[in-house]
């Protein structure tokens, strides 16, 4: 991957953890909070089309099919599927994959009407950019070897300096770090610690933090992460790197105790 182009080409991707802070009393995830999963990677898929503002109008063809359990990997895709003179539909998928057997279902699916606001649409001549030739195509690229992961950066998530706050962006960091270990040996792992973390520019409030982790090396027990942290503009579909971590995350037993990888070839 060349780490002063990535690619982040394709359907939006959000990939995170079910914690119980989202989960109902079934253990289980919240409706509520898989359709606010989803409309935020609408919201995403719609601005990078567009590069305007826009507000959800409404959903459509919400079915949820399958629950996803606390501490699976929820992966959700959009696609924007049609697009009017103000107005655009995304089609969002959301996949529940459990992070010690691999086994993946799909929960839910729905659609998203988002209705662009603001006079921004005036560069586009008060209307916006129709769907590509090639939209819905599916193509073999980096983004599905090391799947990077979006998020808005929201007020809340900022600091008093409006930029996002750097327990934030570790938090983020680290919880890339856990899937991509997870997925690549499929035991219980834990965060030992980190090498080294540099921040380098700010994320700004309303801009999108991206988070591509990568496998660098796999020990006995352990396996080094490096997560690359990089910043989009919604409006100009500019990109630039703000930081990079190594992060060391080590396979535990029931006691919290370090062991062997089952299958070190994994």
């Amino acid at each position: 991957m060349n780490p002063d182009h990535p690619v982040f080409s394709g359907p939006t991707r959000l990939v995170d953890i079910v914690f119980p802070g989202a989960a109902n009393h079934h253990g289980t995830l919240f409706g509520g909070a898989g359709l606010s999963f989803m409309d935020k990677v609408a919201f995403i898929a719609a601005s990078r089309h567009g590069h305007v503002d826009f507000v959800t109008a409404s959903c459509e063809r919400i079915d949820f099919n399958a629950p996803a359990q606390i501490g699976d990997i929820v992966e959700l895709t959009g696609s924007v599927v049609r697009v009017g003179c103000r107005s655009l539909s995304v089609e969002v998928d959301m996949i529940a994959e459990n992070p010690l057997s691999g086994v993946r279902k799909h929960c839910c699916r729905g659609g998203f009407n988002m209705v662009a606001v603001g006079a921004d649409l005036g560069a586009w001549g008060g209307k916006l950019p129709p769907l590509p030739d090639n939209a819905g195509v599916s193509e073999t690229d980096e983004t599905q070897i090391h799947p990077a992961m979006v998020e808005i950066v929201f007020p809340e998530k900022t600091s008093h300096y409006g930029s996002l706050y750097g327990g934030n962006a570790l938090a983020a960091m680290g919880k890339a770090a856990f899937i991509a270990a997870s997925r690549q040996c499929r035991q219980t792992v834990v965060m030992a610690g980190s090498k080294r973390v540099d921040f380098t520019r700010h994320i700004h409030s309303g801009e999108v933090a991206i988070t591509v982790p990568r496998v660098m090396g796999v020990g006995q027990s352990s396996i080094r992460v490096e997560v690359q942290l990089w910043a989009e503009n919604l409006h100009t579909d500019q990109r630039r790197q703000c930081g990079v971590g190594e992060f060391v995350m080590v396979a535990i037993d029931h006691d919290h105790r370090p062991m062997p990888f089952h299958n070190r070839a994994a």
